[in-house]
């Protein structure tokens, strides 16, 4: 198995659910400030010329949730989609609205800073890019609650994909819920996702 990131990015989900699972993998640093995302022969990979795309024998996925799904799936002793039907569902629930709902705000916030061209930026949408996501984010406290995980009593892709995301909120000086603030650092402390984090950056060095 084999997975293609740069630092800074979606990527470290995949890394961080590989070393949850104990996986063995290869990983291959594309340096997208230098525009190797948009190089061949990463664009026979993904067309899109984004990370992380995972390549496992004929198996080639590219968005950031459904390698994490794909993942969980391979490596079932992991337990990292719950085992219980209803649990498992709450899972699923949650990995959507993280991508559908709680990232969106945070990444028209990047796109409009740093990631489109300046002529493309709107500065009059930071505002309400910032209240989208206190919209979502209380829907996230309400769904969270007092427990320690999301879905379930372990942790799950659900919770590392929302961890990630409250982490793109804390880079851009958003105040979280206390039950999120401490939510998210438990999430955040795990130590496979220092181990991804660490991947990665000795890769981006070599």
């Amino acid at each position: 198995m084999r997975i293609y990131g740069c630092l800074r990015t979606r990527s470290v989900r995949a890394l961080w659910a590989l070393e949850e699972a104990g996986a063995q993998y290869d990983y291959v640093h594309v340096d997208l400030r230098k525009g190797e995302g948009r190089k061949p022969p990463f664009l026979q990979i993904n067309p899109g010329g984004k990370v992380p795309a995972l390549v496992d024998g004929e198996v080639v996925l590219t968005e950031s949730g459904a390698i994490c799904v794909y993942i969980a799936e391979t490596f079932p002793a992991a337990k990292l989609i719950p085992a219980a039907v209803r649990e498992r569902a709450q899972c699923r629930q949650w990995c959507f609205f993280v991508l559908s709902e709680l990232e969106q705000p945070l990444w028209t916030l990047a796109k409009h800073t740093f990631a489109l061209p300046e002529q493309r930026r709107v500065p009059a949408i930071m505002d309400t890019a910032r209240w989208e996501f206190g919209k979502a984010a209380d829907v996230l406290a309400q769904g969270l609650g007092e427990r320690e995980f999301i879905a379930g009593d372990a942790f799950s892709i659900a919770d590392l994909l929302i961890a990630h995301t409250l982490s793109w909120a804390q880079a851009h000086n958003i105040e979280l819920h206390r039950s999120l603030q401490s939510y998210a650092e438990r999430m955040l402390s795990r130590p496979a996702l220092a181990r991804a984090q660490q991947r990665e950056q000795l890769a981006a060095r070599s």
